[in-house]
């Protein structure tokens, strides 16, 4: 069902003083930066040999990511697998009896069509569905 890992998502308050740590000192290369309003957060990738690690800074406190701060501090968000087709794969989520919170996928970084999966259905982790914008890797 899963193909890789396409990314884990880090929580951030603000992205300069965590490139700092993530570009700077780790030396990971910046892949894409972009505001994602639909989700609202301003996402930075950065690449970690095939994968990424995704930055992911709130436009306000009233957003997933800013809640998500309020209640939890900085630190990982989510793990993303990268799926061929999403569609089939949320159907067979549901089927399996898994909690979404997307039951349709939505417009995610660098045209990616993504859906998360509750963090019940999953241990614990929220979960993000990827699949990569066609002709090419999501991120």
């Amino acid at each position: 069902m899963f193909s890789r890992i396409d990314h884990i998502g880090v929580a951030v308050e603000e992205l300069e003083p965590a490139l700092e740590l993530y570009r700077d000192k780790f030396q990971l290369t910046v892949a894409h930066r972009e505001v994602v309003s639909e989700q609202g957060v301003e996402a930075v990738l950065l690449d970690v040999g095939e994968n990424h690690v995704e930055l992911l800074a709130p436009l306000d406190a009233d957003t997933p990511v800013g809640r998500f701060l309020a209640k939890q501090g900085p630190g990982l968000h989510h793990v993303a697998y990268q799926v061929s087709d999403i569609e089939a794969t949320l159907e067979k989520l549901k089927q399996a009896g898994l909690a979404l919170i997307d039951e349709q996928p939505r417009t995610g970084i660098r045209g990616s069509r993504v859906a998360f999966m509750h963090p019940r259905a999953s241990g614990g982790v929220l979960t993000e569905i990827v699949q990569p914008a066609s002709g090419g890797e999501t991120h």
